[in-house]
């Protein structure tokens, strides 16, 4: 199952007002979801992009929810851990597929059961590498085995993210923030899987929110957010958020 938001036209003021310091550049990659192909097509067009414009400090910024439901999790995974060799600057936020993949790891059978619903079985497949056995295999078998088949790095990766990145007038952040909450005091259950009371709210964050977790058909540009996540895994497009200055572009990675 996935959820899915009609995309509303920005407001003008959406446009124009916030900024990051001057001599940086920031890239924010949306929901990849296993989908190895559209992401190394997007590295080629972040490299590509940032070649074209004047030398600046670049970030980049996985948004969350690299892996489950599209094919090549474990690639997605592996290929987000050597970026910092091109993008020093590589920060990864912890999406709410992260936490459920982490949790699955503990070999607890209520949690792998949860991760396989949500599309956790597509990750699993990618580092099982054994489709007819991982058919056959119980919920018991799965959970005993997930952590022998995980890499320990991919795991210590994959911890390690972060919740919330402040650069200039922007907040980024996976799934969105309670309103009215200060940044600071945000609750890792909002952070990571708050949907409806964030997306209708239209009230000043005190920073521009930059954002996943909740597909619409295009990048979602409002007067206080920016939705980032355009389904890859089903659209078979990949969606990043280019921001220098006071400007704003997106790049995307399609199918063929």
């Amino acid at each position: 199952m996935f959820w899915k938001r009609k995309t509303k036209s920005a407001p003008s003021s959406a446009r124009g007002g916030f900024s990051i310091p001057d001599g940086q550049r920031v890239y924010a990659i949306g929901d990849i979801h296993g989908r190895d192909d559209l992401f190394a097509q997007m590295i080629d067009a972040i490299r590509a992009d940032n070649a074209k414009r004047d030398p600046a400090k670049v970030t980049l910024i996985l948004l969350g929810d690299l892996v489950d439901r599209g094919p090549d999790s474990a690639g997605v995974v592996d290929r987000a851990m050597r970026l910092s060799e091109d993008f020093p600057d590589t920060r990864l936020l912890i999406g709410n597929h992260e936490e459920c993949f982490l949790a699955a790891l503990t070999g607890d059978i209520r949690r792998v059961r949860y991760f396989m619903r949500i599309g956790g079985d597509a990750t699993i497949r990618s580092y099982w590498r054994d489709d007819a056995g991982f058919a056959e295999a119980s919920f018991e078998e799965v959970a005993a085995r997930m952590p022998t088949l995980v890499p320990a790095e991919h795991v210590d990766f994959l911890g390690s993210g972060e919740d919330v990145i402040e650069i200039g007038d922007y907040a980024f952040v996976h799934a969105g923030v309670r309103p009215g909450v200060p940044l600071e005091k945000q609750q890792l259950s909002d952070l990571r899987w708050i949907r409806d009371e964030f997306l209708d709210d239209l009230g000043d964050h005190g920073k521009m929110i930059v954002h996943g977790h909740s597909i619409t058909p295009a990048p979602d540009e409002q007067a206080n957010r920016i939705g980032v996540d355009v389904g890859a895994f089903q659209s078979g497009t990949l969606a990043a958020l280019g921001i220098e200055g006071t400007r704003r572009w997106f790049l995307f990675a399609r199918d063929g």
